[in-house]
């Protein structure tokens, strides 16, 4: 395939200017140029095939297009397009002048000068003995600290009996404003599993499915324990007897390093690990300290590395290049692993069977263009215990109505602010490990700068999962 080199110009001014179309498939930011003597002007050279292209330009994190080149309503919302063709041998060589500067000039005098290196600069790298070089410092902080550094100075730790019925259980949660808690069986002495909120939403599918032997009537006197039990016969977690194989619970002791913890929780796919103490050799007289999660061990790598993040070049990485996250597929390109959005008009059933079907966390609520309303988490099921929403049909019960639920006045704004969290393609890797330290965030949708257009979610299990190799 021929390329001939474009001469491209952004001549509005800027800290920072790439640019990207589709004459690199928008897979790459190529750097803009501040023009000597004109501050406001930025240019770039790109090698482009002949055809007809779309491109956009990137000014200090924000998307936007030059109105006074030709532009239309692309897929990635308004782009610049032009139609680049051969160019003749024998055309003299044009400098361009400043005051006559387009967003798109053709230069064939520039042809011999620009080299391979100029144009292969629009994707940052690193060497994979960068990468293994910060993996391996990352790990070494991490095994040199321990669970007990999580525990707050202050706090409150709710765990739940086994023989609580189902449904005192989610009130609880819901009074809580927390979406999981850990299970204390009295007659055995000690910490046997967590109830989530998945279980509320495999609860509701069951209730939904007319085969089923659980009724509602049946949820204010089904305990937990028979839950559980009735859990692992669905799941066929059966012995050779027919009797359900009890699930050990994963949890941490104190003194265990960051680095072990955070390999239970990725590795058992968990949410979270109880801290438990006990001065005894036998376990007898467990104490629940702390509930240790992703966040927390993200927030102790970020403090201790904010201010050395120049010796790991691997954290000034933008997300794009690395990669990390679930991205939306581009077109023409096929995804192992689909990416699940729905429209705030979809029935919640459809919410909850894509939550468990495709084995996500959260799903984008989007508008007709794909920009971001707001995000339907497993989390959010615990609303409906307000009011007995449960009991209502859930094919006919809204994404929108669902979420409304969660959304009154007794909702803590910090709580509410958390609900949507925000990056884009081009935030480094430790800016996005910032965001994701705080607590109750658990994922940021990856969006367009200025449209909000969906691109992709990066969760604290992508983060970890590459930092831990």
């Amino acid at each position: 395939m021929m390329l001939f080199p474009i001469q491209f110009t952004w001549p509005y001014g800027g800290r920072s200017v790439f640019i990207s179309g589709s004459f690199n498939r928008w897979a790459e930011l190529v750097p803009m140029s501040q023009v000597e003597g004109a501050p406001n002007v930025f240019q770039a050279v790109c090698a482009v095939s002949h055809g007809c292209h779309e491109y956009k330009f990137l000014v200090d994190g924000e998307w936007r297009h030059d109105e006074r080149q030709p532009h239309k309503n692309g897929e990635y919302g308004i782009v610049n397009t032009f139609d680049a063709l051969p160019v003749p041998v024998e055309v003299a060589q044009v400098q361009p002048r400043l005051d006559v500067l387009n967003s798109m000039e053709v230069d064939t005098g520039l042809t011999h000068r620009i080299s391979a290196v100029t144009l292969n600069q629009a994707m940052p790298r690193i060497s994979e003995e960068d990468v293994q070089a910060c993996r391996h410092r990352i790990s070494v902080f991490l095994a040199a600290h321990t669970a007990y550094e999580l525990l707050p100075e202050s706090g409150k730790v709710v765990a739940l009996d086994v023989n609580l019925p189902v449904k005192q259980a989610f009130h609880i949660l819901s009074e809580q404003g927390i979406a999981l808690a850990p299970l204390w069986d009295n007659c055995k002495g000690k910490f046997v599993g967590v109830l989530s909120a998945s279980d509320f939403i495999l609860i509701l599918r069951e209730l939904g499915n007319h085969g089923s032997n659980l009724t509602e009537e049946e949820l204010e006197t089904h305990t937990i324990s028979a839950w559980k039990e009735g859990k692992a016969y669905m799941n066929r977690q059966v012995d050779g007897h027919g009797r359900p194989i009890p699930k050990h619970l994963i949890y941490a002791g104190p003194c265990d390093n960051l680095k072990d913890v955070a390999l239970k929780i990725l590795q058992s796919g968990v949410a979270i690990v109880p801290v438990i103490h006990s001065s005894s050799e036998d376990g007898s007289f467990p104490q629940l300290l702390h509930l240790a999660s992703l966040s927390g061990i993200l927030k102790c790598l970020c403090r201790y590395f904010k201010h050395c993040s120049g010796s790991l070049p691997v954290l000034q990485l933008p997300i794009y290049a690395i990669p990390l996250g679930t991205w939306v597929p581009r077109i023409g390109e096929s995804s192992s692993r689909p990416f699940a959005m729905l429209r705030p008009t979809a029935s919640l059933s459809s919410a909850l069977n894509m939550l468990v079907q495709a084995r996500v966390s959260s799903i984008p609520i989007v508008d007709d263009n794909d920009s971001l309303l707001d995000i339907y988490s497993r989390s959010d099921i615990t609303a409906l215990a307000k009011g007995r929403a449960y009991t209502h049909n859930l094919n006919e019960m809204t994404i929108y109505q669902a979420l409304q639920l969660g959304q009154d006045s007794n909702t803590p704004y910090e709580m509410r602010s958390q609900r949507c969290q925000m990056c884009l393609r081009t935030d480094t890797l430790l800016k996005v490990m910032e965001q994701l330290a705080n607590p109750g965030v658990r994922r940021l949708v990856i969006v367009e700068a200025g449209s909000n257009r969906v691109e992709g979610v990066v969760s604290l299990t992508d983060v970890f999962r590459f930092l831990l190799g």
